[in-house]
């Protein structure tokens, strides 16, 4: 099949969801209706509550969503033996029916909720025991995200260092290209954010500004580069960095670093789409279903493998955690939450052109290995196939891009992680804040000691050996968003609205995640048999058995929720 047929079929049915999928679930939920004022309105405090226009909106969220997700998951999913058929319904399905509601959905919820977390939505809406064993759960898959991503970030930033041990330069130049820009990135965004929220600048002429100053620094990166590091020293610097952004006021430095990259993720959609535009790839370079004598099954590893592009519970700890407490207006809830999961799904499907034309080049001497060099190569070779400097200067823009993402997300994670540590010690239902409690909750509770924990645990994970348990991430990843799902359904029943669409998803996901940690625990148990594995297949092992018991947990805790709302709209 032609790539470009393939993508204007996927982009028209993502366009339908939108426009009709989406206005249906308004209506149900009755979004916008009175036009009623959001938490960041009626909570404003200057730092995590500030009401953020559309736009910035927007480009922080799917800046922080996307991650490297929408690209790694469709490239693992192809080299698992999954066909590429398989992948964009799922993508499709998963997109429109599941990640779309369930991120929507989880924005909804929480500005109803004041702003607050899925955990704090479950403890309204279930029971305090079952928000305390989703809190844990959800921060401990945080700080994997902060040590994954404070790694790849740290990985992309690095230089390379020889067998001496000395850093070689000549081949650290498209690393250090990227530092430079990401570090002067940092600093444009700042001064963005003062001129429109401490000068009043108008949005228009501020992003014209903002998008010629991130071409001025692109071009000064590229050709101003002294800064050569090694990955483990960028680790330190990550850390330091994501400690300060975590408790800034969100307008100094996530508002306006988020909206800028986010013309940065545009651009490199917009040059996704021109290459296969270009080269129209032939899909046919991939299996449509499935390798033959494949033994990996399609359900549950096919769901879990690809997440971000069709449904991830990151999502619903963005929704509900950064974006929720920045919403201007309701009905900006629908083009930000379920349009900015219809948009990655659209960069999924981009990916999967991209290995298409990637396979095509198995056996040259441009053969492309690793998810950056798939995505990065594979793009700019569909736009330069003389692999000239056209191809070089494309291929480090979408490295620097894919880098954007991570940082994004990274600092994203590390805030949600912060306020997971403070909700935890906090009783919402008894009235308790941050400034109210005493001891060691006081302790605990304060931003910035929550803050220093969570990155102490990130980084070092980060630098000691995450990878050894990375596996159980997508599984992770999946029950959250099962259990986000389950407290947006929970919400909808106790309001007396429509929860089937949350449902159905929900129950589905709960199967996912239960198979696949079966799946992976027996695997790491025959990996133990074996003899003389470290501590990873160990922990892989023991964490594994303990999210199927707390999936089974929180799964019947759940039902007994639903089944008594059936009973009590029943009985009226």
């Amino acid at each position: 099949m032609n790539g470009l047929v393939l993508l204007i079929l996927c982009v028209t049915l993502l366009v339908c969801g939108y426009v009709f999928y989406g206005r249906w679930l308004c209506k149900k939920w009755g979004v916008g209706e009175g036009d009623l004022p959001t938490p960041a309105h009626t909570m404003t405090d200057g730092i995590d509550y500030v009401p953020a226009k559309a736009p910035i909106l927007l480009g922080h969220h799917f800046s922080s969503i996307a991650g490297a997700g929408p690209i790694t998951g469709p490239i693992s999913a192809i080299t698992a033996g999954f066909g590429w058929g398989a992948c964009v319904l799922w993508i499709l399905i998963g997109g429109i029916f599941f990640g779309g509601v369930h991120d929507f959905g989880a924005l909804i919820a929480s500005i109803r909720h004041g702003g607050k977390s899925i955990g704090e939505i479950i403890s309204a809406n279930m029971s305090r025991r079952a928000k305390r064993l989703f809190i844990i759960f959800a921060y401990l898959t945080l700080i994997l995200v902060v040590a994954a991503f404070s790694s790849i970030v740290a990985g992309t930033f690095g230089a390379t260092v020889d067998a001496s041990g000395i850093i070689d330069k000549a081949a650290s130049v498209s690393n250090a290209r990227v530092a430079m820009v990401s570090l002067l990135f940092i600093l444009v965004a700042v001064v963005f954010g003062f001129f429109v929220y401490r000068r009043n600048m108008p949005m228009g002429i501020a992003s014209l500004i903002g998008v010629l100053a991130i071409v001025a620094i692109i071009a000064i990166g590229m050709n101003f580069h002294p800064i050569y590091l090694t990955s483990g020293t960028w680790m330190y610097i990550v850390g330091g960095y994501i400690i300060v952004a975590s408790v800034a006021p969100v307008w100094i430095l996530l508002q306006p670093r988020d909206y800028l990259s986010s013309f940065l993720l545009y651009a490199m959609l917009a040059l996704a789409v021109v290459a296969v535009v270009m080269a129209q790839p032939s899909m046919d370079t991939l299996p449509v279903l499935n390798t033959p004598g494949n033994p990996t099954p399609v359900f549950p590893v096919l769901f879990t493998t690809i997440a971000c592009g069709a449904i991830s519970g990151f999502h619903s700890l963005v929704s509900s955690g950064t974006t929720s407490k920045q919403l201007d207006r309701e009905k900006d809830a629908k083009p930000i939450a379920y349009g900015g999961m219809l948009l990655e799904c659209v960069l999924a499907v981009l990916t999967l052109c991209a290995v298409a034309y990637a396979y095509s080049l198995m056996g040259t001497e441009h053969e492309l290995t690793g998810a950056t060099a798939i995505f990065g190569g594979g793009i700019a070779g569909m736009i330069d196939p003389t692999y000239g400097s056209t191809y070089e200067i494309l291929y480090t823009l979408l490295v620097l891009t894919y880098s954007a993402f991570c940082l994004t997300s990274l600092d994203t994670a590390t805030r949600l992680g912060r306020f997971m540590f403070q909700e935890f010690w906090i009783d919402s239902t008894l009235g308790e804040t941050p400034e109210t409690v005493t001891g060691y909750k006081k302790i605990l509770s304060n931003p910035y000691v929550a803050t220093l924990i969570t990155v102490f645990l990130g980084i070092t994970l980060g630098m000691n050996g995450y990878t050894k348990i990375w596996t159980l991430f997508g599984s992770a990843n999946q029950l959250l968003a099962a259990l986000g799902l389950l407290a947006v359904a929970t919400w909808l029943g106790n309001v007396g609205k429509t929860k089937f669409m949350c449902v159905i998803p929900m129950f589905f996901m709960l199967a996912v995640t239960i198979f696949s940690l079966g799946i992976n625990t027996k695997t790491q148990l025959a990996q133990i048999a074996l003899g003389g594995a470290d501590w990873g297949p160990y922990v892989q092992v023991i964490v594994g058995v303990l999210l199927m018991i707390l999936a089974v947990i929180l799964a019947i805790e759940g039902v007994i929720t639903l089944v008594g709302q059936n009973k009590k709209k029943a009985a009226i």
